[in-house]
């Protein structure tokens, strides 16, 4: 008897469209418009730049998916998990680089779910907790979604941009 895989299939899509797929709010279209200096700015009042949020999000796709389908071996405060040379972030190419590799291994460790009783199955986070796979994956989709309007607000905010089209 074949068991289902229609919650895995939808949930990597969702994933998908969180990172890339949306072409208005996923996480790498909001990168649109960017400036070089752009990636490293910071404006008036603000404690990250645009950089530092996505060696975050990469941060966090390569830790989630190596606790909760790896090892659970990787350290978060040793690369590959953090620049090189006590960097803030790494240079643009590189870090879009990374974030991607973090990407893909999450997207394919959920896609390699055997079936959709596996989303029930409780697995370990990187701060300890043990959680079910569907909150895991979850709260990965509403990560990039999130800090993907941290990213266009901050990008508006460098460019003065920072209204309603409507206005």
């Amino acid at each position: 008897m074949a068991h289902s895989r229609t919650a895995i299939e939808t949930l990597a899509w969702l994933i998908e469209d969180a990172f890339e797929g949306d072409p208005d709010n996923s996480l790498l279209s909001n990168l649109r418009d960017m400036r070089e200096e752009d990636w490293t700015a910071l404006p008036s009042g603000a404690g990250r730049s645009i950089a530092d949020i996505l060696e975050h999000v990469g941060w966090s796709k390569w830790m989630y998916e190596d606790y909760a389908f790896g090892t659970a071996s990787m350290r978060g405060d040793e690369p590959p998990l953090i620049p090189t040379n006590n960097a803030r972030s790494r240079p643009p190419k590189e870090l879009l680089d990374w974030l991607t590799e973090g990407h893909r291994r999450w997207l394919a460790s959920v896609r390699s779910l055997n079936d959709d009783s596996e989303l029930e199955r409780e697995r370990l986070t990187n701060w300890g907790a043990h959680l079910p796979t569907r909150v895991i994956i979850r709260i990965m989709i509403a990560h990039d979604f999130y800090h993907a309007g941290e990213i266009n607000h901050l990008r508006a905010l460098l460019h003065g941009t920072d209204r309603w089209p409507y206005e």
